[in-house]
């Protein structure tokens, strides 16, 4: 980042006299105090920033305090930086398209008079998108939301209300929820918030802190607002402005919220956007129902590489930057975006997506002629919303133009199609298109755009209205070409006249000073020079020639630019007109803007399935609470694609009353990760609608997929590793229900290892018996496969009903060199050594070391009898150390370890006397020596 601002001697320089400094100094100390407003000063040609926002630009994206000047002198200076335009764009889209800390605010004026022109939150960007979107395509639309949190007989009910600016929706929502905010987390991640409301109070409240970490693992901008702003009153008529149709129905639904309905009337008042007439009858107004789509939290999505970072390594390396090959111009992945965090659960609405994207597959001819008038496809929705502004130009009007001939063909190319789902392509497109672009609907623009734009001044980037669509502007047109005409015959006239050749010798040109001129050359001026004196005013000397002028010329001139001003003003008249009418249009092409972007979104889908070197297939999609999930031959669609690798493909077999709930062990580096998220990422994308990368797969639709896999120091919210992971696993525990999908990666690592292994097994546990969702659960606590042979003690128990297996990632040791080579293959059973010496050799750590390591680890795990020493010569070919039991056999002596243990905690000893208490600790004993007897694990207990 550092390298793109480093270009400090171009800095533009703030030049100020010490009256204008002044008087600048003093409007700057007179506004309020808010470290979270980073305020910028317009100063034309360039930006300034001063106090503590020019120390932090300096710091953070000039990566130098060198670059700051004083502005004023002594107590009263402030420190000052200048900010060119393209390093104004580039900061502005890091503060309000990528932080969530800050606020963005621009002043225009002089001297000592300011005033605010505009304003921007991450979660309000309207004001600048100018800025932001003039070289970059908007790849998301941000939602602001507010929340009301009441606690009432023990239970959170949350209130939510939400606005997407963008596009124009307005909704609410009223749910219960945890102490951890998992449902708040998920909403925000559905909705792609970037902004909260907060009453202030709420502070005080008992799960505050909580709620703050909720919003703060969202990457979220958390805004206070005064308690009495979160109010219902009057909101009926507020939105009964703003919505869409009669106020029936926005009444109907507000009368089923208590709370939502004050967390909307805040978000009204702070958007201010009954300010805005433009918004008036403009929004859809609707219900948002956290059961419409699989929750996702925010650890899920960073544990499944979802969305894009700027710290992938390439576009590959998210899910979203693989399957994001859209054509048309930032709707298409807009979408796609929208589509990744709202996958769905109902399994139909599922089927029709992928009915059309095997229509898209299966026919080649339509999929490329379809991405091809695609991608001529402008962003309809965003030049939409700037003749919503109605400050916008001809330019949007004519790239809609564009865009809107295109559509014959697109339609056409989808009545061609004749396949097996060819009623629901007509459904779902074809019919649609037929309606919207009818002579009373995009015809209509069409016809508007023709008649009054100038469409043959395009090739000369000119935007213009036709001189034939208005008589008077028709009328000033002929006039002003007429004058025009006159000073090009006086031109040549006077070039006769002066001997010297027209645009040779004699130039005319048009300054903005002068108007029309004569231009020659100094070379030329000794041959004219007394006619020049006699019969012209000479107006300017410069090494580019003389400049001089007529009385005939002058007044032409001050004829053609009255005329011009005249017709660019009836221009201007004009487009303002066209802008209006274009508006109307709105419902039109905010209609197309929906249909062809779930069309790119799709046929994305489809050239992904095809042009994988390994092709997808179509899942099979049944109920939540019918079928297994069995993906055979499944790959993870990022790591496949990334350069030199050679994906080993895996099984994974998620069946119930059988392998339900999985224990995967094996070596480090071994892909037990890979693995796991793989089998999360493909049921994701099953569920968006989109092909997977497997040979089969069968999946039973999940309500949420939740995740613990990695974890890093979170010290600026001061959380700590280990708590991070427990925070993460707390939210599994209150939020994941049998419908869900867990994955969980090394749990209990970040402390010693009896509590770890201790509270890997009660969670274990806990989600075996209690939540019995499917699960993949990664360990290096190999003593965790005993749960899979506790059905052995108890037929009738939770865990035999549920299922539960072992699987390991395989690996193989060279007995000659004792070299480890992954295998990357998931194989049933157990596995009893993580290879972690072995890892550190890959390392390349010295040989002292990895000696040490290996006498140490036999040592203190008391594998063998005798420690085993570096040198030893005897070692097993192909184990890593000597046991005197195999993994199956350890595994059923823990299982049954641990049942005598709670068989003993179970006996109600203070009831019983001293007798009768020895008796029954010495039957347990009794039964445990005798399976002991068909177990070495056991015996050397005895």
């Amino acid at each position: 980042m550092a390298d793109e601002f480093q270009d400090q001697n171009k800095l533009p320089e703030l030049k100020l006299d010490a009256k204008q400094a002044l008087g600048f100094i003093s409007f700057f100390k007179t506004l309020p105090n808010d470290s979270r407003a980073v305020r910028f000063f317009d100063r034309r040609d360039y930006y300034t920033a001063h106090g503590d926002n020019a120390s932090f630009i300096a710091k953070t994206y000039y990566c130098t305090t060198t670059v700051l000047r004083q502005l004023g002198s002594g107590s009263n200076g402030i420190s000052s930086v200048s900010v060119s335009k393209n390093m104004f764009e580039t900061i502005a889209r890091d503060l309000l398209l990528e932080r969530t800390d800050h606020t963005l605010e621009l002043y225009e004026g002089s001297g000592s008079n300011w005033r605010l022109s505009k304003s921007g939150t991450p979660g309000n960007i309207g004001s600048f998108e100018d800025v932001l979107f003039a070289n970059h395509e908007m790849q998301d639309s941000p939602v602001i939301a507010a929340l009301h949190p009441v606690i009432r007989e023990n239970e959170i009910i949350i209130g939510m209300g939400f606005i997407d600016l963008t596009n124009k929706i307005l909704g609410l929502a009223e749910f219960l929820d945890d102490s951890q905010f998992t449902s708040v987390e998920s909403a925000f991640v559905a909705l792609g918030c970037k902004e909260c409301l907060l009453p202030v109070d709420c502070r005080k409240s008992i799960g505050n802190k909580n709620l703050h970490d909720a919003l703060s693992r969202c990457g979220v901008l958390l805004t206070e607002r005064k308690k009495n702003e979160f109010k219902s009153r009057d909101l009926v008529q507020d939105l009964g402005r703003l919505v869409k149709g009669s106020i029936e129905p926005v009444q109907d639904l507000l009368s089923n919220f208590e709370y939502a309905s004050w967390a909307l009337g805040a978000l009204l008042s702070y958007a201010e956007l009954l300010s805005n007439e433009s918004n008036y009858d403009s929004y859809t107004f609707k219900r948002y129902n956290l059961d419409s789509y699989m929750r996702l939290d925010s650890a899920a999505l960073r544990a499944l590489n979802v969305l894009e970072s700027k710290t992938d390594a390439n576009k590959n390396f998210s899910l979203c930057g693989l399957m994001n090959r859209t054509c048309t111009a930032g709707m298409g992945k807009r979408l796609l975006n929208r589509w990744l965090k709202q996958p769905l659960l109902d399994v139909n609405e599922i089927n029709r997506r992928l009915d059309l994207v095997q229509a898209f597959v299966e026919d080649t001819a339509l999929r490329q002629d379809l991405r091809q008038h695609l991608k001529r496809i402008s962003d309809i929705e965003r030049l939409m919303r700037s003749l919503e502004k109605r400050r916008a130009s001809l330019q949007p009007i004519v790239k809609l133009y564009q865009s809107s001939i295109r559509l014959p063909y697109i339609k056409s190319s989808l009545e061609s199609y004749d396949g097996q789902f060819s009623l629901l392509m007509k459904e779902r497109y074809t019919e649609p298109l037929e309606y919207w672009t009818d002579d009373d609907h995009l015809n209509k623009f069409v016809g508007l755009v023709e008649a009054s734009v100038d469409l043959e001044q395009l090739e000369n980037g000119e935007y213009m209205i036709s001189s034939g669509y208005d008589p008077k502007l028709s009328d000033l047109k002929d006039e002003r070409d007429a004058v025009e005409k006159r000073i090009y015959e006086l031109h040549k006239k006077t070039a006769d006249e002066l001997d010297l050749v027209p645009d040779k010798g004699l130039k005319l040109d048009k300054a903005s000073q002068f108007g029309h001129v004569f231009r020659i050359t100094k070379k030329e001026e000794p041959k004219i020079r007394k006619k020049l004196n006699n019969q012209f005013i000479t107006l300017e000397t410069r090494k580019d020639g003389i400049k001089f002028t007529n009385t005939k010329l002058k007044k032409l001139g001050d004829q053609y630019q009255k005329l011009l001003d005249e017709y660019n003003s009836c221009q201007r008249e004009l487009v303002a007109r066209v802008v209006e009418t274009a508006a109307t249009f709105f419902e039109v092409f905010e209609s197309l803007a929906g249909i062809l972007s779930e069309l790119d979104v799709l046929l994305s889908f489809s050239d992904l399935a095809i042009s994988s070197p390994t092709s997808y297939t179509r899942p099979s999609i049944t109920p939540s609470d019918e079928g297994d999930i069995v993906l055979e031959g499944s790959r993870h669609p990022c790591v496949e694609a990334q350069d030199g690798v050679n994906f080993i493909p895996n099984d994974c077999c998620l069946v119930r009353e059988k392998s339900w709930f999985q224990i995967i062990t094996g070596p480090n580096m071994g892909g037990k990760s890979t693995f796991i998220r793989q089998v999360g990422v493909n049921i994701l994308m099953a569920q968006v609608g989109s092909f997977v990368p497997c040979e089969k797969a069968i999946i039973s639709i999940r309500d949420c997929i939740f995740a613990r896999v990695g974890a890093g120091d979170c010290q600026l919210r001061g959380v700590s590793t280990f708590m991070q992971e427990m925070l993460e696993t707390a939210s599994i525990l209150k939020g994941a229900t049998d419908k869900s999908l867990i994955i969980i990666d090394e749990l209990g690592r970040g402390t010693s290892t009896y509590d770890g292994f201790g509270l890997a097994w009660a969670i274990c546990e806990h989600l075996v018996e209690v939540t019995r969702a499917p699960t993949l659960f990664a360990t290096h606590f190999h003593e965790l496969t005993a749960l899979a042979h506790e059905n052995d003690h108890n037929e009738l128990s939770e865990k035999a009903r549920l299922g539960i297996a072992n699987y390991h990632v395989s690996a193989h040791i060279d007995s000659s060199t004792r070299k480890l080579t992954m295998l990357y293959k998931v194989e049933a059973g157990a596995c009893d050594q993580s290879f972690g010496i072995h890892v550190a050799e890959f390392a390349n750590f010295p040989e002292s070391v990895v000696s040490l390591a290996r006498e140490k680890a036999a040592e203190l795990e008391d594998f063998s009898p005798i420690p085993i020493t570096a040198d030893d010569s005897k070692e097993e070919v192909g184990s890593k150390r000597k046991r005197v039991c195999g993994p199956d056999d350890a595994s059923k002596g823990v299982a049954r370890a641990h049942q005598f243990l709670k068989d003993f905690a179970a006996l109600p000893l203070e009831e019983m006397g001293l007798q009768k208490a020895l008796e029954q600790v010495g039957k347990l004993r009794n039964d445990i020596e005798k399976d002991a007897a068909d177990c070495s694990w056991l015996r050397q207990f005895f």
